[in-house]
């Protein structure tokens, strides 16, 4: 997804509509936001919105946008539920900020849990959901999502309630280096083959 693309068509799209006094330049605003947002760019979005061209369009769906930015730069779940609640009518029945929250709220709950379970060579599930302040059900689906994309080493214990991370075991590159050496000898051998074949 190529969100600084679209932040320059977005932004077209704005400055058109705000020529022509169109109340889709809002929309649009609203998505250039968005893609600040998603770049990871959260701080910017107080820069656009206090521009000469944004100030005009303040109102309930560019305070959702500033709230969601806030909550993400602060990489907040709480912020960022609570927003979702807040301006439910802004965010969640835009078909298209939607995805991409829900996506941003991935991404938040990843980056809270690496962080919790850091410290960490084993630790109670029940105690990562009580520092998370989510349901021990939704922990375990994303710890053992988790697992599965690699994006940690470890495994659940469901029996016993325990989340138990190994450290990252560093890459044998014997394997590669062998795979590599083999290549460049079969090279060598074709080519004295063919100076052979020349001197007969």
């Amino acid at each position: 997804r190529d969100f600084k693309t679209a932040y320059s068509y977005f932004y077209e799209a704005f400055e058109g509509y705000d020529s022509i006094d169109s109340p889709k330049a809002l929309t649009g605003l609203k998505y250039m936001l968005m893609c600040k947002i998603m770049l990871n760019l959260a701080d910017e979005v107080q820069t656009i919105l206090s521009g000469k061209l944004a100030l005009k369009y303040q109102g309930p769906e560019v305070e959702a946008m500033k709230s969601i930015a806030q909550a993400s730069h602060k990489r907040s779940l709480a912020e960022f539920q609570k927003t979702l609640v807040q301006y439910k009518t802004q965010l969640a029945d835009d078909p298209i900020v939607n995805a991409h929250l829900k996506t941003l709220y991935d991404n938040l709950l990843e980056q809270n849990l690496c962080r919790i379970i850091e410290p960490f060579s084993r630790v109670q599930v029940q105690h990562v959901a009580n520092l998370i302040k989510l349901p021990i059900d939704t922990v375990e689906k994303k710890l053992s999502q988790m697992i599965l994309d690699k994006k940690f080493h470890g495994i659940l214990d469901q029996g016993a309630g325990v989340l138990v991370v190994f450290d990252e075991t560093p890459v044998d590159k014997t394997y590669g280096n062998s795979l590599e050496t083999i290549q460049n000898m079969g090279k060598v051998v074709d080519a004295l083959y063919h100076k052979a074949k020349k001197l007969t």
